[in-house]
């Protein structure tokens, strides 16, 4: 079956075809793998009988721990999209499962008579599994736009729950409560649990599947093994890296089945191969879309993964991970403890993996995982916009730093004969929680550097400031209003397809039409200048409603339509300015500095 799924999902159907079969079915395939891994995880409960000890495995400190420590990463950060383009997208992909059952990102809707539908769609390149979990959502309680917060915040309590477990597992109570507190000095994950992303979950999956590794190794049965291959294949439907993950689960798969002398095979471990398939037709999207790779977005680059890449994105990292100003949503204190611990912990898992009969299944377990993680943490190193330093980028480097905080946790446990290495380890955990990282979260400087962030939720601010969502807007992001039921269309159609907007401004299709714009500011005048990707032209006439400057050196506004002039002035966009001299992050640093400075010292 692992042959077949192979040869099926890389060499059988041609990228379209791939596409298409992944529109079709991909909902109901998740669907079908998610009860499934349910029911193995129903079966392992039964089996293990939890609740029979629970106050063993998870006492009530250790609970009032997980909550309070929840808690403090939800109410530091306000919830909102903070990656536009991935949480939109994301939700995007959700509103069409819960409407019409398929993966597909809608490209247009509207309001029609007082019910929103989507009229067009068009599969993303992102993994479904975060999608499908909101719209199971949306088909509980409605659709709603939070609701992609609402799955977060729950998320991140099991997080700091799956962090204990697998802490308690290694070095008892105390590795867990360092787990759990190691985490919460992380203002990167409070960011993450309050927005609309799947890097929450994308870790919650990471350490779901460890901690099944570790019962596996610990019971190398059937049960295990199925719940041990279902969250493999959930993981890998949830971050496309997050498939290198797989190798591990392999490498336990076969140490059992050599230890046991032979495989351990069932009907659900043959065809669990199979749902791989998906998968593997979806990243062929990649190959049909060149723009998928978002190369586009990084000049100079192009290739998407490079050896030489690394000695670009390393210094980047550094100056992420050891930041002490709070600008980069990076815990010191985990950074400090956790790059001291990781030569050490790569010490161990040689030195664990050598004598793997004698070391215990729940070091083996972490031992065989370290590999997965670090074989992710390269592939981020040789990724061609792999910069942690960037507001962007900044999210793929959770994966890493968990391992951190479980390198901590490693590295202590090999120091238990000392009574004090675990008190230590928590004052030095809470130091760093109330001087560096609550202080941290309550600035929100990391917050201010992505705009287009703010900018979004400024947009969510109009939306319930007029909350009859009975008009237009024109907007490049016009999918950002279609995911909150506003009808949208964006710029370039607005200028390709004005006969039809002119026909429903006249008509009174809407009652409003609203335009919103970003203004570039002359440094040198103040005069502002329309970007180019904004810019309706001149038979749009504008009334500003509502403007607000985010940055020093742009200006947003959501307008007024008053008018819109007849004939083709505008039929085709206007010519894009010529290119600016490419400017280095240092030179364009020192422009904006300049100019803030000027700014703050004519302030009133």
């Amino acid at each position: 079956m692992g042959l077949l799924a192979i040869v099926l999902g890389f060499w059988t159907l041609s990228p379209a075809a791939a596409l298409s079969v992944v529109t079709k079915t991909g909902y109901w395939c998740i669907l079908g793998t998610s009860i499934w891994f349910g029911w193995t995880l129903y079966r392992l409960g039964r089996m293990d009988r939890p609740w029979l000890a629970w106050r063993e495995k998870f006492p009530p400190g250790a609970i009032l721990l997980v909550l309070g420590c929840g808690m403090i990463l939800l109410v530091h950060e306000r919830f909102g999209f903070k990656i536009l383009m991935d949480e939109i997208m994301l939700l995007g992909t959700s509103m069409g499962m819960h409407f019409d059952k398929h993966p597909l990102v809608p490209v247009r809707g509207h309001d029609l008579q007082g019910a929103f539908q989507l009229i067009d769609g068009r599969l993303d390149k992102r993994p479904l599994f975060q999608p499908f979990l909101v719209s199971t959502l949306h088909d509980l309680t409605g659709y709603r736009p939070e609701n992609a917060f609402v799955l977060n915040s729950g998320l991140i309590f099991v997080l700091l729950g799956l962090a204990f477990h697998v802490g308690r597992k290694l070095a008892g109570h105390m590795a867990g409560i360092l787990a759990v507190l190691l985490l919460t000095t992380l203002p990167l994950l409070a960011q993450n649990a309050t927005g609309g992303g799947f890097e929450l979950l994308n870790l919650v999956m990471i350490t779901a599947t460890l901690a099944l590794g570790i019962r596996y190794c610990e019971r190398p049965d059937l049960p295990s093994q199925g719940a041990l291959l279902l969250t493999s294949v959930l993981l890998a439907q949830t971050r496309y890296e997050s498939a290198l993950f797989l190798l591990p689960v392999g490498l336990l798969l076969m140490r059992a089945w050599w230890r046991n002398g032979r495989p351990l095979l069932d009907w659900s471990t043959v065809f669990v191969p199979l749902l791989f398939l998906p998968v593997a037709l979806h990243q062929k999207i990649f190959s049909a879309r060149e723009s998928a790779w978002e190369m586009a977005s990084q000049p100079g680059f192009e290739r998407p993964f490079s050896l030489g890449y690394a000695s670009v994105n390393f210094p980047h990292w550094l100056n992420f991970f050891f930041d002490t100003t709070g600008e980069h949503s990076n815990s010191i204190v985990l950074s400090v403890l956790g790059f001291l611990a990781l030569p050490f912990m790569l010490l161990w898992v040689v030195k664990t993996l050598r004598s793997a009969e004698k070391s215990g299944p729940v070091p083996v377990a972490h031992a065989i995982f370290a590999i997965g993680f670090a074989a992710h943490s390269l592939l981020m190193l040789f990724y061609f916009w792999g910069r942690f330093d960037d507001p962007v980028i900044r999210r793929l480097s959770l994966p890493l730093n968990l391992w951190l905080v479980l390198a901590v946790v490693i590295v202590a446990s090999q120091f238990g004969r000392f009574k004090w290495t675990w008190p230590v380890l928590l004052g030095l955990t809470g130091i760093g929680l109330f001087s560096a990282s609550l202080p941290a979260m309550a600035r929100h400087d990391y917050s201010m550097d992505y705009y287009v962030g703010r900018e979004t939720e400024w947009r969510r601010e109009f939306m319930k400031a007029h909350p009859e969502k009975d008009y237009l807007f024109i907007d490049p992001d016009a999918l950002t209003w279609i995911t909150h039921k506003v009808s949208a269309t964006p710029v370039n159609q607005a200028l390709d397809r004005k006969a039809i907007l002119l026909f429903n401004f006249k008509n009174r299709t809407f009652t409003a039409f609203y335009a919103f714009q970003r203004y570039s500011v002359d440094t040198a005048t103040g005069a502002l200048t329309v970007q180019h990707e904004y810019d309706l032209g001149p038979d749009y006439e504008l009334e500003t409603v509502w403007e607000r400057r985010f940055t020093p050196l742009t200006v947003s506004r959501i307008s007024r339509v008053v008018s819109i002039r007849e004939g083709g002035a505008s039929a085709t966009p206007p010519a894009a300015p010529p290119p600016a001299k490419e400017l280095t992050p240092a030179e364009r640093e020192k422009i904006r500095q300049a100019y803030f400075e000027q700014l703050i010292k004519r302030l009133p």
